[in-house]
């Protein structure tokens, strides 16, 4: 801690809270110190004061940020025995055998002509599923689908159903609604 001028600069090096660490370097004008001094704090417990605020401060936005990283949404899908599948999964297989995708990416997603989507699915994000489904990429050879009802109105299911057939989570192709 150190006095320069009007202000009072408190430097902190990597100070841990809720296990983010940062530096923080905090200015306040003498003004507020004497504020808090005249309200019967001395300049060191006033330090102490703001230092501890913006500990608490910054905890709470680790802790907020931490709360909305969590997902609140329910599973992608769900999957028993490697091929019972819930309804909305099953409406994506269903998908996948209306477009006929198994005509150029095989009957096991392993590939043909097409890229085998048991790897692809790995590294493509939805927004890159959902426009090359869309648009196609007629440069490769994919097809647009954007005029299949099957497909447009099940694409999040269709998803669904290739991520866990790349996740290894639906072990075969042909997969059988869970009967509930």
């Amino acid at each position: 801690m150190r006095h320069t001028g009007d202000f009072l600069v408190v430097s902190l090096s990597t100070v841990e809270t809720c296990g983010a660490t940062g530096t923080l370097n905090v200015m306040f004008q003498r003004y507020f110190t004497r504020s808090i001094t005249m309200s019967g704090l001395s300049r060191r417990q006033a330090v102490r004061f703001l230092f501890c605020s913006l500990l608490i401060g910054a905890g709470s936005a680790v802790a907020q940020d931490k709360a909305s990283a969590a997902p609140t949404d329910k599973p992608l899908y769900t999957v028993f025995d490697g091929y019972k599948v819930d309804s909305k999964t099953m409406d994506g297989f269903r998908a996948w055998r209306a477009a006929a995708c198994d005509r150029c990416h095989g009957a096991n997603q392993e590939g043909l002509v097409g890229p085998p989507l048991l790897e692809s699915m790995k590294t493509l994000s939805k927004d890159e599923f959902v426009k090359t489904v869309r648009d196609g990429r007629l440069e490769k050879g994919m097809v647009s689908f954007s005029t299949s009802k099957a497909v447009m109105d099940n694409m999040d299911n269709l998803y669904a159903y290739l991520k866990g057939r790349s996740n290894g989570d639906i072990k075969r192709a042909k997969v059988e609604e869970l009967k509930q």
